[in-house]
């Protein structure tokens, strides 16, 4: 298995969370040297410790698996720090308001960073009532679409999925300032600030 706990791992989150072995032992009901023996690489913690592991050390089970801990600094939720993630396999799209660990169809995924919009992948806003127009100019085949777009401003967020064949159009109330994301199958992630 790719990602799997390792001692320095263990040892790194032990020690930030102020625990002794003994203490984290514990906790999780083995004896202090089976912690011992993970943190020298000597052994590896049962599947079955993993969840009480993780619990005890403060983090999600993915972030143990990985090693990697997620601190959300987004504290006044402020909605434009928004992350999109795009699954590989389902193409399930989610939606978080700052960092996070997000895993789906068993993949771990990474945030799309957005890049801003390009000649390729033109957006054409028109006001019409009390809504705006959005058009962009891009194929919508099987093979190459545009699969949602979504505006996001410092309160809110409007989400409108588009699907092949279909048009890469759709209306939606341009309120405030913020960022018109779409998401291209091919391109990834772009943002045009409105």
């Amino acid at each position: 298995m790719d990602t799997y706990i390792t001692g320095a791992t263990v040892k790194k989150l032990r020690e930030a969370k102020g625990l002794t072995q003994s203490q984290l032992a514990v906790q999780i009901g083995v004896s202090s040297k089976a912690v011992s023996k993970w943190e020298t690489a000597k052994g590896l913690p049962d599947i079955s410790l993993i969840e009480p592991l993780s619990e005890a050390l403060g983090v999600s089970v993915m972030e143990l698996m990985s090693g990697e801990t997620v601190t959300n600094r987004n504290t006044s939720a402020n909605i434009l720090f928004s992350k999109f993630y795009v699954c590989p396999v389902c193409g399930n799209i989610i939606h978080t308001t700052g960092a996070t660990v997000v895993s789906c169809c068993g993949i771990t995924l990474p945030a799309l960073e957005a890049e801003e919009t390009d000649e390729a992948h033109p957006i054409r806003i028109e006001a019409v009532e009390d809504e705006h127009f959005i058009t962009i100019d891009h194929e919508m085949s099987k093979q190459h679409y545009i699969s949602f777009a979504a505006f996001v401003t410092s309160d809110r967020v409007q989400f409108v999925k588009l699907y092949p064949e279909g048009n890469a159009e759709t209306r939606m109330q341009l309120r405030g300032r913020g960022y018109l994301y779409i998401y291209c199958n091919q391109h990834g992630l772009m943002k045009k600030k409105i």
